[in-house]
C-alpha cells in the first residue's frame, strides 16, 4: 500500500513537472498575439514608363502586357491604382498583335492620343479618356514600309507638333519629323536624323540610341535618350541639346547623366513631366534586380538645370523614389 502510494505520488509529480516544461513555451504573451494582416505593396512593373498629369490625376503607362497597354492612376505619385477589368489599349482595337511598347499619351483638342510601338512599328491610337479604350479608326502604323519604334510627340511653343522616333539603320538611331494637323500622320519629307551612337559610353553593346524625349527650357531644346541595349546593366540616359527642334543636336560631353544609380542597373527609357507643384520630374525604368531584367520597375526623380561652364545643363537628382500600388 505504501509502495502504491509512493508510485502514485511520483507519477503525479512527474506529470506536473513535464507538463509544466512543455506548456511554458506556448504561454500567450503580447509579443506572440496573432497579428492583423499587413497590406503588401508592390512596385509598378512597367518598362519604358510615361506619366501624364490631367485634371489633378496622374496617369502612368508603360511596356509589360503582351495584349496591349496598361494604365495606372495616382493622386500623389507615390501610391498608384491599376485599372481593373480591361486595358487602356487592347490589341483587338488596333493594328498589330504583339510587342506593344513605350506608350505616351497627350491631350490635344479634346482627344487623347497614345503614341506607341506595335510589332516594331510606330502607331497612334485615340480615345476620349486617358483611361481609354484607345483605338484606331484605320488600323495601320504611321510608317508602313519600315520598322520604327519609340515614337515621342513634342509640341513647340507655336503649336507645331513633331514626332521623334527610332529607325533601324546603322543600329538604332533617333529621327524627327513634323506631324500633320490630324496628329496621326507624319510628313515623311520632313524626316531628319538627330543623333546616332557617337560617344564611348554608348558602345558597350549594341549600337543603340533610342527612347528620345524632348523638353524646351529657356529657348534651348533638351533631348534625353538611352544608349546600349536595354538588357545591359550599362543601359543609361544621356542628353543632347539644340537651338532648333530639328537640330543639329550636340551631346553633352559628360554623358551619361544617369547610369547605375545606387543599386539600380539597366536605367533608361525616360520621360519628363511637370508635377502638381510645378516641379520637373523624370520617370524611368530599371532592371528588376542585378540578377534579372524582367519585369522592369518604374522609378521617379527630379530634373533641374544648373550653370556649367557658362551655360545651363540638365541634371537628374540621384535621389529617386520607387512608386507602389
Amino acid at each position: 500500500m505504501i509502495y502504491k502510494s509512493f508510485i502514485l505520488a511520483l507519477a503525479i509529480y512527474s506529470c506536473f513537472s513535464f507538463c509544466s516544461t512543455e506548456v511554458l513555451p506556448i504561454n500567450i504573451s503580447k509579443t506572440s498575439q496573432p497579428k492583423a494582416p499587413v497590406a503588401v505593396e508592390s512596385s509598378i512593373m512597367l518598362g519604358d514608363p510615361f506619366i501624364m498629369l490631367h485634371n489633378g490625376v496622374y496617369y502612368a503607362y508603360g511596356t509589360r502586357n503582351a495584349n496591349g497597354i496598361e494604365v495606372y492612376t495616382s493622386d500623389d505619385l507615390f501610391t498608384w491604382r491599376a485599372l481593373e477589368g480591361r486595358l487602356a489599349l487592347d490589341k483587338k482595337d488596333v493594328w498589330g498583335d504583339r510587342h506593344f511598347w513605350a506608350p505616351e499619351v497627350y491631350h490635344v483638342n479634346g482627344k487623347f492620343y497614345m503614341y506607341y510601338s506595335g510589332d516594331e512599328h510606330i502607331c497612334v491610337a485615340i480615345a476620349d479618356s486617358p483611361l481609354g479604350p484607345f483605338s484606331q479608326e484605320v488600323q495601320k502604323p504611321m510608317i508602313e514600309d519600315e520598322k520604327t519604334i519609340d515614337n515621342s510627340m513634342f509640341m513647340d511653343d507655336d503649336g507645331k507638333a513633331y514626332l521623334f522616333f527610332d529607325r533601324f539603320n546603322d543600329g538604332l538611331n533617333i529621327w524627327v519629323a513634323e506631324l500633320e494637323d490630324n496628329m496621326t500622320e507624319i510628313k515623311k519629307e520632313t524626316m531628319t536624323k538627330c543623333i546616332n551612337v557617337s560617344q564611348e559610353w554608348e558602345r558597350v553593346w549594341p549600337r543603340v540610341n533610342e527612347g528620345a524625349f524632348v523638353v524646351k527650357h529657356n529657348g534651348v531644346y533638351y533631348m534625353t535618350y538611352s544608349a546600349n541595349s536595354y538588357e545591359s546593366p550599362f543601359y543609361g540616359i544621356g542628353v543632347a541639346t539644340a537651338t532648333n527642334v530639328k537640330g543639329p543636336w550636340t551631346k553633352y560631353e559628360k554623358n551619361p547623366i544617369y547610369q547605375n544609380i545606387g543599386d539600380l542597373v539597366g536605367i533608361g527609357h525616360s520621360a519628363i513631366f511637370t508635377d502638381k507643384d510645378g516641379k520637373l520630374r523624370i520617370v524611368f525604368h530599371s532592371h528588376n534586380s542585378k540578377a534579372k531584367i524582367h519585369p522592369r520597375i518604374m522609378h521617379i526623380s527630379t530634373v533641374s538645370f544648373k550653370q556649367e561652364d557658362g551655360k545651363e545643363m540638365m541634371f537628374i537628382d540621384p535621389d529617386y523614389f520607387t512608386p507602389v500600388y
